[in-house]
């Protein structure tokens, strides 16, 4: 009875999200409220060669994600930020571009794409893609015709430059995955720069004609309904124009290298000149600006939004995507500097290019609750939550056994202190079948043991599952008004292992308490002093027993326990 009462609760919910969907060609600019669009979604970030996969191919494809749609609906996702699906000869899995304005034949067509972006809309789902905007591949036509001689047309698209003497590079940068930043031609006997792998040369962002190239690259995409890009590496546009060494800093790298403090080729200021011009073009199509943002405080964070919001909409906070433990104290300041900055809050706690958040923050025990715990934290808070595929049902990293085993380039190159990024990149677990239900094939990379217990299917029919969870907070963070506008109260400050606040809106409230322990605690809630007197307190949601609160206000929460109630008059 209670299983058929549960069926009959996610029905209900499933109908009511279809029925507040925008119907086809109505997708609205501002909500009902007013607000932009991109302001009170959940975005849903997947890698196209590992989420679903249509032709049996081993490899992902743009009809798989077509495909998928229903269950992402179904989810609570608004929009889909898909990485890199152009040509590319995938030396780094497409950030490496070898046309900008058309996809990557494994993953289909530019018709293909179109039918998904119509199936996209007609759900009410916005789609973004991943703007590769610091480099682009060596097979590029653009940096084919630059290296063929110092005198052709796009030349100056890159960065060429002679060595300090023959045999030398022109200064002492070095590549962030491993490598030296300078790669010799002898078509030329120039070298050319690359911040990232010697196949992805550098653009020359101080070239006019480069910036109106891209910027109208981005204006393609819109015109065929794209609602926006995340931009990739907007810190490494500009470097010193003089090529001044950078200065050496304490400690060794990943690939046993001496640290250098990028000065001179990272975060330059000419950045956010590029940052203005691209979101003038994306406010003519009413599109959302997404940044791969990595700073060490709020004030640099706040740089990314420009003056008067001018830059970006959306810069990802990394530093809270970074704290990697349990920590309520870590927490509280992360989330109180960004909103005490004024701007509108990004919130992840995963990517593909960072070890999966299950297993990150997860301690071999409590892993299932310690996964249901995170998505109560950063899906209930004040601002834009971005998901990383395969975060809700529980999926961890299944990282290479040997250096034969390894895809990514930068594994291959750092191994064994070094191992990659493959590990978070694995085929979405879709049943318990053989490769996680991804592929009738051998996967481009192989599927973890965990699939048998953590994929859709098996999740689907389990209410106290991972993804059920998902489901019902993602409900809930869109139809209570609290959560999706109201201001953040942190509570019970000096509290070292719950973490707890208020999302408070005009006459209600929601109270989100999250124990951080493996331990019971008891925290004491009085609303009083909130504003909030002769409250009717409900709970919503609790990924532990259900806790009542009792009459002196108190709480139980069980160890690595979310617990959520409504408070109105």
């Amino acid at each position: 009875m209670q299983r058929q009462l549960y069926n009959l609760a996610l029905s209900i919910l499933a109908l009511a999200a279809v029925l507040a969907s925008p119907a086809q060609g109505q997708l609205k600019a501002t909500d009902a409220d007013g607000h932009p669009w991109w302001q009170q979604t959940v975005f849903y970030e997947l890698y196209p060669r590992s989420f679903a996969d249509s032709n049996n191919d081993g490899i992902g494809d743009v009809n798989g994600i077509t495909a998928k749609l229903d269950y992402l609906k179904d989810l609570g996702v608004d929009a889909i930020w898909i990485t890199p699906c152009f040509p590319s000869p995938q030396v780094d899995f497409g950030y490496d571009v070898s046309d900008y304005e058309n996809i990557e034949p494994m993953y289909g067509s530019l018709q293909d794409f179109d039918r998904l972006l119509a199936a996209a809309n007609k759900r009410g789902i916005r789609i973004l893609l991943d703007f590769v905007a610091n480099h682009t591949s060596n097979q590029h036509k653009w940096f084919q015709d630059s290296r063929s001689s110092r005198t052709s047309a796009h030349r100056d698209w890159y960065i060429w430059r002679d060595g300090k003497v023959p045999g030398q590079p022109p200064n002492n940068w070095t590549s962030t995955f491993g490598t030296p930043a300078w790669t010799f031609d002898p078509t030329t006997q120039q070298y050319y720069y690359h911040y990232f792998y010697p196949e992805q040369p550098d653009l020359n962002w101080r070239n006019p004609a480069v910036e109106a190239a891209m910027f109208d690259v981005t204006r393609f995409w819109y015109k065929r309904g794209v609602a926006g890009f995340r931009l990739d590496a907007v810190d490494s546009l500009f470097e010193d124009p003089n090529l001044t060494d950078n200065p050496f800093s304490a400690g060794m790298d990943t690939f046993d290298r001496p640290n250098m403090d990028e000065k001179y080729n990272q975060k330059l200021p000419e950045v956010h000149g590029v940052l203005r011009g691209l979101r003038k073009v994306a406010d003519e199509y009413n599109a959302v600006l997404i940044g791969e943002t990595y700073t060490s405080s709020i004030d640099e964070l706040k740089h990314y939004y420009g003056d008067h919001s001018s830059e970006l909409q959306l810069p990802m906070d990394m530093m809270f995507a970074t704290v990697d433990r349990l920590s309520p104290a870590e927490f509280r300041k992360q989330i109180g500097s960004v909103n005490a900055s004024g701007q509108w809050p990004v919130f992840l706690i995963g990517n593909h290019d960072m070890a999966r958040s299950y297993n990150r923050y997860g301690d071999g025990i409590h892993d299932d609750a310690i996964a249901k715990l995170m998505a109560a934290l950063y899906l209930t808070l004040r601002g834009s939550p971005i998901l990383y595929y395969g975060e809700e049902i529980g999926m961890q990293n299944n990282d290479p056994k040997s250096r034969e085993d390894v895809r990514d380039p930068q594994g291959k190159i750092g191994w064994p202190t070094e191992k990659g990024r493959d590990g978070e990149r694995t085929p979405m677990q879709w049943t318990s079948d053989v490769n996680g239900g991804f592929s009738g094939s051998k996967p481009w990379l192989p599927v973890p043991s965990s699939a048998s217990t953590h994929n859709v299917e098996t999740e689907s029919a389990d209410p106290s599952s991972i993804l059920n969870f998902y489901k019902r907070l993602l409900f809930l963070r869109h139809h209570e008004k609290a959560l999706l506008e109201g201001e953040y109260i942190p509570l019970d400050e000096s509290n070292p292992y719950v973490l707890s606040f208020l999302r408070r809106y005009q006459g209600e409230a929601v109270l989100v308490a999250l124990n951080m322990s493996g331990t019971d605690r008891t925290v004491a809630f009085d609303p009083a002093p909130y504003g909030l007197t002769a409250t009717k307190r409900v709970v919503l949601l609790t990924s532990g027993r259900t806790a009542i609160p009792s009459r002196d206000s108190t709480i139980k929460l069980q160890p690595f326990s979310a617990y959520i109630e409504k408070l109105t008059p």
